[in-house]
């Protein structure tokens, strides 16, 4: 009997498990129930994967839509492993042939919606032997799930009908009372509970505040040009937004496609496939979009309003970037989100844990430290160093005496007797004579002007300030007036300083943007001609993609792409040994690829030097550890420590360590001390 880890190289050409992946698996082939929490794009499929292929029977797995299943057994098959789906998009005689196939054992995993596994939960005691129950995306069977799904309330049944059968529950985001409600109503009995790292280091993160629509729109242009041919999506609060967002792109020259629910389902599903097929790169959608996505390679995901919650940004800028390459996040933050979702808030079934979601996600976005520490400290992941890769960390922000400008927006507020919202104030401050300020004779007021210096953006971003500082705050059952809170007006008349965030201009970032190159390009490349070379694989993809009616990722990621163009396998051995390209793989396409670089290197009169045995393990390694470590807080391996302590002896700096093991400067040093390198 093989090994999970030969499994898991066999079929999927990965040389490690990722980190809680192995005590995940042996749990269940230990025939034990578990709760497992992972972020988007951590592995959780392969938490139930290889035990479905070591253990003897069906492992039967529960999922909210046919488009992930479909994706999901796309991926299996493309790996050589035989998976299929009963749901409503079979046909009678389909799914006959897959009960058929079941009961042939010619079926290791076996993908069903919780509403058809009721149906059939009585064919499938009698007729099936079952060796694993997996629900995917558990959260929704939580009232206080971001995603509740009534349907999946009905599973609570599974361990009546199977009292042997373990139950591997699975979800992304869950918070202390989804968490406590998953393993309640599904009955696990004395579940393992497994909270993997929801860091995702290559995850950049940024916030932008205040901007316009006009300057939101120029932003989304300048990053879809940096990601020219790459795929993304901007997530938009309205289905009314997200139209206009999609035409203004339109009338641009960019082609995008529209999500959202008043869509026909036709209509949905043509998008999604157009956009896991590459034919279309970009989608505008509303939060309506993403549980079926399990496409590896978005390199960006713009948030153009302000999410509900923590659990539902964190969910959906995790569907970028997949194959732990590196992928733009952006947020766009102003007040009128933050007003229009307090109502959406004030209004719904739950209005207190809503309104405690919103004031979360509000100081993230708000935040004047690193970001990443905000999200994994949400999750209940206590990290206390920066992370050098959102703009906080990247920019930390300057700050000066902006005592006068407080107390010049305080006193306008003051002198309207609290009557008046954001945009009438900087009206006032800014000295404009709208027909609503002069009909209240607010022009006659002694602020009226008196900060016509500053422009209308930048006194957006100070009133934001100010109100994340708590100087005042937004009378939602008044029309969203504002009002001075006693710290305020402790500034106001005792005339204590108060500091600001310097605003940094939005062409001057743009700019230094622009000036950086295609960083995956950059990490990956390995001669003057491999933006060719990488071009020429990504078609042979796609052609094979086509071939068999599957998305090009599922073939081989972009991850696996990169990895061809650093190594340039010219025999079939060496393909087999790239990363992500299993058994299957290499006997199914290594002639094909090997053609085409072995022609490449004919044309360019490319001669690939012989490796020797050290310089092979050291090329390996720093493929894995410096280009995109996947998992800044993995445990440190034997082959780890024998590389630190080379590294140490030649001289390397702190720095030169951080940069190649992808940790942080304590981490490094601690590891020296254990090792007796340092004192």
């Amino acid at each position: 009997m093989k090994t999970p880890l030969e499994i898991l190289k066999s079929y999927y050409g990965y040389d490690s498990f990722r980190p809680m992946q192995a005590e995940i698996i042996d749990n269940a082939l230990l025939q034990r129930d578990s709760l497992v929490l992972m972020p988007t794009g951590g592995g959780k499929s392969i938490c139930f994967q290889v035990p479905a292929l070591l253990l003897n029977g069906i492992t039967v797995v529960v999922s909210p839509l046919i488009s992930l299943m479909k994706d999901q057994i796309d991926a299996l098959h493309a790996n050589g492993i035989q998976a299929e789906a009963l749901n409503s998009g079979n046909s009678e005689s389909k799914d006959i042939l897959i009960r058929e196939k079941c009961l042939n054992n010619e079926i290791k995993l076996l993908y069903i919606s919780p509403e058809r596994l009721i149906t059939e939960i009585d064919w499938m005691q009698k007729s099936l032997k079952i060796s694993l129950f997996a629900i995917d995306e558990a959260h929704c069977i939580s009232q206080w799930g971001h995603d509740f799904r009534p349907e999946y309330t009905r599973l609570d049944i599974l361990h009546e009908y199977f009292p042997h059968v373990p139950i591997m529950a699975l979800t992304a985001t869950a918070d202390k009372i989804t968490k406590q409600d998953i393993i309640e109503r599904l009955h696990l009995n004395h579940p393992q509970i497994y909270i993997s790292s929801f860091n995702r280091p290559n995850l950049s993160l940024e916030v932008k505040r205040g901007c316009s629509e006009k300057e939101k729109i120029q932003i989304l242009l300048d990053v879809i040009e940096r990601h020219d041919h790459e795929s993304g999506i901007i997530y938009c609060m309205t289905r009314k937004t997200a139209e206009k967002v999609a035409q203004k792109l339109y009338e641009c020259g960019v082609v995008v496609g529209v999500y959202h629910a008043g869509m026909s389902i036709k209509d949905r599903n043509q998008v999604q496939d157009d956009f896991l097929n590459d034919r279309i790169h970009i989608v505008v959608a509303t939060i309506a979009f993403g549980m079926g996505i399990d496409k590896s390679n978005v390199r960006y995901v713009i948030h153009y309003n302000l999410p509900k919650s923590i659990e539902n940004f964190y969910q959906e800028i995790g569907r970028g970037g997949r194959d732990g390459l590196p992928t733009e996040t952006l947020l766009f933050f102003n007040l009128q989100d933050l007003i229009t979702l307090r109502k959406f808030a004030e209004e719904s079934g739950q209005k207190e844990i809503n309104l405690e979601k919103l004031r979360r996600m509000q100081e993230y976005a708000e935040a004047q430290v690193c970001r990443r520490r905000i999200l994994l400290n949400y999750f209940g992941e206590i990290s206390d160093c920066a992370c050098d890769n959102c703009d906080v960390c990247k920019s930390p922000p300057e700050f000066f005496d902006g005592t006068i400008i407080v107390q010049k927006a305080l006193s306008a507020i003051l002198r309207t007797n609290e009557t008046v919202g954001f945009t009438m104030a900087i009206d006032i401050l800014r000295g404009i004579l709208v027909s609503d300020l002069v009909s209240n004779n607010f022009h006659q007021l002694k602020t009226f002007g008196v900060g016509r210096d500053i422009p209308f953006r930048d006194w957006k971003d100070y009133f934001l300030q100010m109100l994340q500082m708590g100087f005042i705050e937004i009378a939602y059952n008044e029309d969203n007036h504002l009002k001075v809170t006693e710290l305020g007006r402790n500034i106001l008349f005792n005339r204590l300083q108060v500091d600001l965030a310097c605003i940094i201009p939005e062409e001057k970032s743009e700019k230094k943007k622009k000036k950086s190159r295609n960083i995956i390009q950059d990490n990956f490349k390995s001669n003057d001609n491999s933006d060719v070379l990488f071009e020429r694989l990504r078609k042979l993809r796609q052609t094979i993609a086509e071939k068999n009616n599957w998305p090009a990722y599922v073939v081989m990621s972009d991850k696996s792409l990169h990895a061809l163009v650093s190594e340039q396998p010219t025999t079939i051995d060496e393909f087999g040994n790239v990363f992500g390209i299993g058994r299957f793989k290499r006997e199914a396409y290594g002639e094909v690829f090997v053609a085409l670089i072995k022609e490449f290197h004919d044309e360019f009169g490319i001669i690939k030097p012989e490796k020797k045995i050290d310089d092979a393990i050291s090329l390996s390694y720093m493929d894995r550890q410096k280009q995109f470590h996947e998992h800044a807080y993995a445990p440190w391996t034997k082959e780890d420590d024998d590389y630190l302590i080379e590294l140490y002896k030649q001289g390397k700096s702190r720095k030169e360590l951080m940069e190649i093991f992808g940790r942080n400067s304590g981490a490094i040093r601690s590891r020296l001390k254990k090792l007796r390198c340092l004192d």
